[in-house]
Formats: structure tokens, C-alpha cells, sequence
């Protein structure tokens, strides 16, 4: 039987290449893009990978806030949320909410990104 050995988020975007900019700049990952003009791109970051598709029209954009309060697109496992938080801040990363913990158990922060999709990242506390 085979296993499974990963998974990625896909984002629809207004501008791929200008998401790729972002996610490069102010959040730390590398890119690969398709297509000229580029329309899909995978950005990894330490072996976990976010999806980013054109889209056809900008009205095809709904981040999931908006359709269920405080839902995100995405979400990060992560190894020491503080560090993290203080990195992207300092890359200019949009915060979406700061560096809390959560009744969950759970450190964790969000940000945006250049279409408004919320972005976690979560970092488990001790049981």
C-alpha cells in the first residue's frame, strides 16, 4: 500500500508573478513558476509547499474569511512560532493577527497575503 508523503494548498491569484514576489521577500520561500506569462507556481519552504494558480477573473478570489469569520486558506505546522512571527514581521510580511495562544493549545500568528488569504502558521505547546 503506498503512503502518503505530503500535501500543498493551492491559492487562486490575481498575479502570479507578484505572489511569487511576496511569498519570496516577506515570507522566505522559493518559487518555480510555469507558463509564459507564469499562471502556476509551487513556492516550498523548508519541504512544506504552498500552490499558487492564476486566476481567470479577480471576482474568482474569495478567501475563506470571507465566507466562514476567521477560516484560513492555509496553514503552517511550525517548530518555534515566535521566531517565525519575529522573521516575517521583520521581511514585511502582512500580519493578519499577532502571536498568541490559542485555547487549542496551539502558538500560533497569521498573515495575509496580496489577495487577502489568511495564512497560518501553529506551533503545538507541551501537553
Amino acid at each position: 500500500m503506498s503512503k502518503l508523503t505530503g500535501t500543498a494548498a493551492v491559492l487562486i491569484v490575481k498575479d502570479v508573478v507578484a505572489s511569487v514576489d511576496y511569498f519570496r521577500n516577506a515570507v522566505g520561500f522559493e518559487a518555480k513558476t510555469w507558463g509564459d506569462p507564469p499562471y502556476f507556481a509551487i513556492c516550498q519552504r523548508d519541504g512544506q509547499r504552498l500552490m499558487l494558480a492564476q486566476a481567470k477573473t479577480p471576482s474568482d478570489i474569495k478567501p475563506f474569511w470571507h465566507l466562514v469569520p476567521n477560516l484560513w486558506n492555509a496553514y503552517f505546522w511550525v517548530e518555534d512560532a515566535a521566531s517565525l512571527f519575529e522573521e516575517l514581521k521583520q521581511l514585511g510580511a502582512k500580519i493578519d493577527y499577532e502571536l498568541c495562544t490559542q485555547p487549542y493549545n496551539v502558538r500560533e500568528f497569521g498573515i495575509q497575503d496580496l489577495d487577502g488569504h489568511d495564512i497560518g502558521f501553529g506551533q503545538v505547546l507541551g501537553q
